[in-house]
């Protein structure tokens, strides 16, 4: 069985490292192997096997990265973010039907309540200080009646189950296979060349996709190491610089463009580091960003293209010597990549514009016990079963795909169309923005109005009224922001993530009447 979490540690060197974390000793690959039998055991012991559906809620960290690793070796893994409240584990919970959920000994908080509410049974994870890095042991606070399955799961069983997240609608859930994972951690590797000399600096939350598959799987996989950060911090992550001494980092832009605003006072930590590559997923990077980081850190900008329908990783910009093109996701890195009709179920030619369309072995089976999605996100075209990724774009010349935004993103105006991410790279260009995030606002007449949020970089200073003229001259004015505001931070998703939807919700435009065209 090649095409399992289990394979993909199973034949790396002994004693080579494979965890690490803030003030703790590595835990070895033989450790982490055997840290996967115990927990097997545990897990078994507790009446918990194979396709049992087990929720994680622990802070991130070394125990958040083995506990999904070993966890998945032995029954379902279904991480939830540990911010929740009450009323949205037991919704989760419930959506999930897990069949048991780990928390942190000690913890007795929204979790632990929704599971009490629910009498789901609870997995008590300890740890110490003196342990290695994510070394644990896994307790049940009850047995759980019933005959587990003690079998090995094989390439066909869920792994991971995450939900989509959900904007307006119920979020959809996301069964990924043991060789879906598999698959797209081989191809992360593959595409940033990963050798078991490597070490990543994970500062992404392990709850999401991102932070699982770009970051631990990956590394596992090239045999390589990963030293897991306690959440991201900007203050701290230059010190974790020195501290790690990773080959690698991998984050959203939004992170990445807060390490930058750090980068200038610490440039003696950043000269003596070893990163051979810096790498940006889950939003588009901007590209003023891709080239400031490249130029500070003397690496290349891999900037990568996921989504969790596919495992993450789709396409990726590739290693030199090939070129890094700022504005682009990169070449296809891992499943097969066209470009759809939006509305017909038909593949378009590689350089029109339409849905950016995905197939392989990475991509998930389907969305579970929902018929209606999948007919509208799956189709069938050239012998291949193709999932609509919601995204537009279109190839380039060399064969780099260029993303021009959310289809459900794209603004509207009147029957014209406004891709965000295009304002998005003109208002980035002001001397004075250093973010920012163009959204649809409603407007009486047009339907949708476009609209900006930007937070201006330190000691600078800019007005509206600024911004909007800068971006009249590069702009047609239908694209030009009818309405900009700057703000000292612009609100993000739980991973860091810029949301465009709901924006205007947030920032109390919603109800704005226009008056006119934008100039």
């Amino acid at each position: 069985m090649t095409d399992t979490l289990n394979a993909l540690i199973a034949d790396h060197a002994a004693d080579a490292p494979a965890i690490g974390g803030l003030d703790r000793p590595w835990l070895t690959y033989d450790a982490l192997r055997g840290l996967g039998v115990k927990t097997a055991a545990a897990l078994h012991g507790a009446g918990i096997g194979r396709g049992d559906r087990v929720a994680i809620v622990l802070a991130n960290g070394p125990e958040m990265a083995t506990a999904f690793v070993t966890i998945a070796q032995a029954a379902t893994t279904a991480p939830l973010n540990p911010a929740y409240k009450q009323d949205e584990y037991e919704f989760y919970l419930e959506d999930l039907k897990a069949k048991a959920i780990v928390l942190a000994d000690g913890d007795t908080g929204p979790a632990h309540a929704a599971a009490k509410t629910l009498g789901i049974p609870i997995l008590r994870l300890t740890t110490g200080a003196e342990r290695p890095a994510g070394d644990f042991d896994l307790a049940a606070e009850e047995k759980i009646a019933g005959t587990p399955d003690t079998s090995l799961p094989g390439a066909g069983d869920v792994a991971l189950i995450l939900h989509t997240s959900g904007t307006t609608s119920r979020p959809k859930i996301v069964p990924l296979l043991q060789s879906n994972l598999a698959a797209s951690a081989r191809n992360i590797g593959a595409a940033l060349a990963l050798t078991p000399e490597d070490r990543c600096l994970n500062v992404m939350p392990l709850f999401h996709i991102h932070g699982l598959i770009a970051a631990i799987s990956s590394s596992l996989a090239a045999g390589g190491s990963i030293w897991c950060a306690p959440g991201f911090d900007a203050i701290r992550f230059f010190g974790w610089l020195t501290t790690a001494d990773p080959t690698w980092y991998t984050a959203v832009p939004t992170m990445h463009q807060t390490i930058l605003a750090r980068a200038g006072r610490n440039k003696e930590v950043i000269e003596k580091s070893r990163l051979r590559l810096l790498r940006s997923s889950s939003a588009s990077l901007p590209p003023q960003v891709m080239t400031a980081l490249t130029e500070t850190f003397d690496a290349p900008v891999i900037e990568s293209y996921g989504m969790t329908e596919a495992c993450h990783q789709m396409t990726s910009n590739p290693m030199p010597p090939r070129a890094q093109k700022p504005g682009s996701v990169g070449v296809p890195a891992g499943p097969e990549v066209r470009i759809a009709h939006e509305t017909e179920n038909r593949l378009l030619g590689d350089h029109d514009l339409g849905e950016v369309s995905i197939s392989g072995p990475n991509v998930t089976p389907g969305y579970e016990s929902n018929p209606d999605a999948n007919l509208k996100n799956f189709f069938e075209a050239d012998g291949k079963r193709w999932f609509r990724t919601g995204d537009q774009g279109t190839f380039d010349e060399d064969g780099y795909l260029n993303l021009t935004g959310r289809l459900k993103e794209i603004i509207n105006r009147g029957g014209e169309k406004v891709s965000p991410l295009e304002v998005d790279a003109v208002l980035m260009d002001h001397p004075a923005v250093t973010q920012v995030v163009t959204f649809a606002m409603p407007h009486p007449k047009l339907g949708e109005e476009v609209a900006a949020a930007c937070v201006l970089k330190e000691g600078e200073d800019a007005s509206e009224s600024d911004i909007r003229a800068f971006a009249a001259e590069k702009l047609a004015a239908f694209k030009v922001p009818r309405k900009v505001v700057i703000l000292d931070e612009i609100p993000k998703g739980a991973t860091g993530k810029l949301q465009r939807i709901g924006l205007a919700e947030k920032l109390g435009l919603a109800g704005e009447k226009g008056t006119g065209d934008a100039a």
